[in-house]
């Protein structure tokens, strides 16, 4: 685990200063070593430091920042015949006494071209990765957008990230999130995306309730047995609710030793839903408490890991900090969560909304449009989040196979318009199927940072300052951005 950076000179003059001043601002404090290439030289040192002396001389470097998760990770990048390559991710099924990035590697050896395609086309997983070719990078990012990966240029310099601040390093303004399903060819003259695979909107497929609930049982569990594979525990991001108590429940039955980590601050009364929840599901469940002081401690650190002052994403990236620092503090390597359920499943009150104000097919297009930016709105600022503590983030929902499904899925098994608009049916469904208790299958969404707490304390430290939420952050954002961007 760890982060990706790749860099390329259009004036063709040596690339390795800037390479390294992106690695440097990647670095964490469980970053274990760093390794930079040109396209036919690899090096790897345990201190960025010492990466200025080396004698790579190329207009196209490519790095990695490496954190170990799993024994058989390793440091990369990795030499290929004729070109390097650094992959950030996992393949599913994985094989946990082997390393990813290596079989990848291989396979890369012969044809790169069409293996390139097939490893975005074919295979299930997270990932991100780039190859520096003699004259250009090649890289591209999983069907889904897990793994984050950012990508943006100026007249000087064409360049690719784990995280947009490696970009703003070296003068790239503009950055762009690099489209899920994608491969992107880069020379001297910019960036060109090739779609691979993606997601489609169309028209639902008729179905009954029992084989909607049978098919997704079946994609579910698949799901979660891939990411718990090989592994003895694994923690979980937990609220009580009722995707976290569906992966809880499909983890547990796996065979894993599964703990669920509830956050919140003091006096909420999800805390107490969440302890009946796991009570009923037979786990141990470790809560942790906070205070007002603890939100405002935090919010910097979200700002900077996050990238970006939205409220929204701000006040879900506090408490998910929570769960992933005490997670590493438990040496829990793996993070399983519910993301993605929402707007695969119609779990959002905007929704209902939505059908009494434009109809049934500008509702399904929101849904869709909700689906198709899960990466950007979601998954990105939790990946990042983790990823600085070291913990490894694995999302059950968040595959191809689910989304088709989901997005094929007539409305009605989603949003029962007719009886107070209950959400997520199907997912309700197969909740009830598996014997979860009606404390958690009829339980009522609310967002976590609702249920937490912290929109509320975000809009108290605000008003202390006599500013909406809005201006808070952004000025707390750029006062981050600057203090960081300088020390680094």
């Amino acid at each position: 685990m760890g982060a990706i950076i790749a860099v390329l000179n259009k004036k063709h003059h040596n690339a390795l200063e800037k390479a390294v001043a992106m690695l440097k601002i990647l670095k964490h404090d469980n970053t274990e070593a760093f390794g930079i290439a040109s396209p036919n030289n690899v090096e790897i040192e345990k201190f960025v430091e010492a990466l200025h002396g080396k004698l790579i001389k190329s207009p196209i470097i490519i790095g990695y920042a490496f954190s170990k998760i799993l024994a058989s990770d390793k440091p990369q990048p990795i030499m290929l015949k004729d070109a390097t390559f650094v992959f950030d991710g996992r393949r599913y099924p994985s094989i946990v006494e082997t390393y990813d990035a290596e079989i990848v590697a291989e396979k890369l050896q012969k044809n790169r071209k069409e293996k390139i395609k097939k490893l975005v086309q074919k295979v299930e997983g997270e990932f991100a990765f780039v190859i520096a070719e003699s004259e250009r990078l090649v890289a591209g990012r999983d069907v889904m957008g897990l793994r984050p990966l950012y990508y943006g240029e100026n007249t000087e310099y064409a360049a690719l990230a784990s995280e947009r601040k490696a970009l703003w390093k070296i003068g790239i303004k503009n950055t762009y999130s690099f489209p899920p399903g994608h491969v992107a060819f880069i020379n001297k003259n910019g960036f060109k995306l090739k779609p691979i695979k993606t997601l489609e909107y169309s028209k639902t497929k008729q179905t009954s309730m029992q084989a909607a609930t049978k098919k997704l049982q079946t994609l579910l569990q698949k799901s979660v047995e891939e990411r718990v594979s090989g592994l003895k525990e694994a923690a979980l991001a937990f609220s009580g609710g009722l995707d976290s108590s569906l992966i809880a429940l499909l983890a547990k039955n796996s065979g894993v030793n599964v703990k669920l980590i509830h956050v919140s601050l003091k006096n909420q009364p999800e805390t107490k839903h969440a302890e009946k929840a796991a009570e009923a599901l037979k786990l141990p469940i470790y809560s942790y408490l906070y205070e007002e002081k603890d939100v405002a401690e935090t919010l910097p650190k979200v700002l900077w890991l996050i990238e970006e002052p939205d409220p929204v994403k701000v006040s879900i990236g506090a408490p998910f900090y929570w769960v992933a620092e005490n997670a590493a503090k438990m040496r829990l390597k793996i993070l399983l969560a519910g993301q993605g359920a929402d707007e695969l499943f119609g779990g959002y009150k905007r929704y209902v909304n939505d059908y009494w104000r434009y109809g049934c097919g500008r509702m399904q297009e929101k849904i869709f449009n909700d689906i198709a930016k899960m990466y950007e709105n979601n998954f990105e600022r939790d990946f990042k989040i983790c990823n600085f503590h070291n913990v490894e983030l694995r999302l059950p929902f968040a595959t191809y196979s689910i989304a088709n499904f989901a997005i094929n899925l007539p409305l009605e098994l989603k949003i029962n318009l007719l009886d107070r608009g209950v959400r997520k049916i199907v997912l309700r469904r197969l909740s009830k199927k598996l014997g979860l208790p009606p404390c958690i299958t009829e339980r009522e969404k609310k967002a976590i940072q609702y249920a937490t707490g912290v929109s509320k304390i975000l809009h108290k430290l605000a008003n202390n300052k006599g500013l909406s939420q809005k201006e808070y952050l952004q000025q707390t954002f750029q006062i981050v951005l600057k203090r960081m961007m300088e020390h680094e």
